[in-house]
């Protein structure tokens, strides 16, 4: 009997957890209304990385998760997650010359709209905040796309409004590395913000429509930005510092003003920016592979390879990484909706950019509904699930767009930058 009872309970259980979410019609009628919008995604730049010239026919339908490495995007997991806006990550790296940044910029700018002519019934480009609703309504991904990195322009503001004319619908201020007109969250700061010129091209995306994307920014560069901008800023990908307290992340102080400038912080699901423990680890974790084996000077095993790295795998077998989860992620949009209001906060889950690195429980762009439900589960309301997943995204949109009509007798920019010839390096 005591055996019957076991299998029962556990037969129970696993009938439960089959159960669809109490939750799921619920974030069906939200997200039937209202697209759901991420605000990044580098499918573009994964595939460049990992297919070379095989990504131009690549087929993108089903199946990229059982890939010897996996990706977290194909068209049936978007379908699976109710997926209604994407913007599309065109990033190409911080450390190549200005030239090469531009010429890989473009053909990344190509692959997106090549997947919209490859796969018509699924994708369809979008330029504004109505071109979004109507694609959605028709059943298709409105695909939208972000230049994450001022050095993608190489410090002209003809290549922005080349970019624009593409249908580039953002730039990112800078990436990893300052630049010479702007301060980078995770780089030396040169400047205290952004310089004369950075204000320029702030001015300048206002002018085209194009949104001021302050994800990788120096906290002084955002502050810089949000006084400049006459339109909604957002934050592509970040997250809440006072929960996990990563420089790429945005402050309680900074959160205030973006409340004020109507703009959104789309919360990022990479795991050292979602946690502040796994951040910690993570440091230890580099600081330990330099211990053992740091070419070309130094390390314990330096020259080693095979003893460094079985030595790695015992530090990692007693020191493990935090558990990161979907609940944590929650955590920092509730953070974001306290201190700025639910009418800024968005998703920008930063998939097949972090090699993996995401929390339980939103591994591919099919988790985004469990996400939604989280957030009822926690009390939401339905009118601020639909804020959240796209609503107020297509509001900083639209503010945007109004801008850029108000300015439209305001002629191009021609400023340029005196040191707009010299290649962006790491700083010391």
């Amino acid at each position: 009997m005591r055996y019957a009872a076991i299998v029962f309970g556990m037969l129970a259980a696993a009938s439960a957890s089959a159960q669809p979410s109490p939750y799921a019609a619920r974030v069906a009628r939200v997200l039937k209304a209202t697209p759901l919008i991420d605000g990044h995604n580098d499918w573009a730049e994964v595939q460049r990385e990992r297919e070379g010239e095989g990504r131009w026919a690549l087929d993108l339908r089903q199946g990229l998760a059982d890939r010897p490495v996996p990706y977290n995007t194909d068209i049936a997991r978007l379908r699976r997650g109710q997926v209604g806006g994407q913007f599309w990550s065109v990033f190409v790296s911080a450390t190549l010359p200005g030239p090469e940044q531009v010429k890989e910029t473009l053909e990344q700018i190509d692959l997106v709209k090549s997947w919209v002519a490859r796969y018509p019934d699924t994708f369809a480009l979008a330029r504004t905040a109505a071109d979004v609703r109507r694609i959605h309504a028709g059943g298709r991904i409105a695909s939208m796309i972000g230049v994450e990195g001022g050095g993608q322009i190489d410090a002209s503001l003809a290549v922005l409004r080349q970019y624009h004319e593409l249908g580039a619908g953002y730039l990112t201020l800078t990436h990893v590395l300052t630049l010479p007109w702007a301060d980078s969250a995770t780089d030396n700061p040169q400047h205290d913000g952004l310089t004369p010129f950075g204000k320029e091209v702030v001015r300048e995306l206002n002018r085209l429509g194009m949104l001021v994307d302050l994800s990788h920014v120096s906290e002084p560069t955002m502050l810089d930005a949000l006084r400049v901008s006459k339109a909604p800023v957002i934050f592509s990908h970040s997250g809440a510092r006072a929960i996990d307290d990563h420089p790429r992340n945005v402050s309680d102080a900074v959160l205030r003003l973006v409340a004020a400038n109507g703009g959104v912080v789309m919360v990022n699901f990479s795991r050292g920016y979602v946690s502040d423990a796994y951040r910690r680890w993570s440091a230890e974790e580099a600081a330990e592979k330099a211990r053992l084996n740091a070419p070309p000077y130094g390390g314990l095993y330096i020259g080693q390879p095979d003893k460094a790295a079985a030595a790695l795998a015992d530090w990692e077998r007693t020191h493990p990484a935090p558990r990161v989860t979907l609940g944590q992620v929650a955590d920092h949009i509730a953070h974001i909706a306290k201190v700025a209001g639910v009418d800024h906060v968005g998703i920008g889950g930063d998939m097949d950019g972090v090699d993996n690195s995401l929390p339980e429980g939103l591994g591919g762009v099919d988790t985004y509904p469990a996400l939604l439900a989280e957030m009822m589960r926690r009390g939401w309301s339905d009118a601020d699930v639909a804020k959240l997943a796209g609503g107020n995204v297509l509001r900083a949109m639209a503010g945007a767009e109004r801008v850029a009509a108000a300015m439209v007798r305001e002629p191009a920019n021609t400023i340029a930058e005196p040191i707009a010839d010299k290649a962006v390096r790491p700083t010391s």
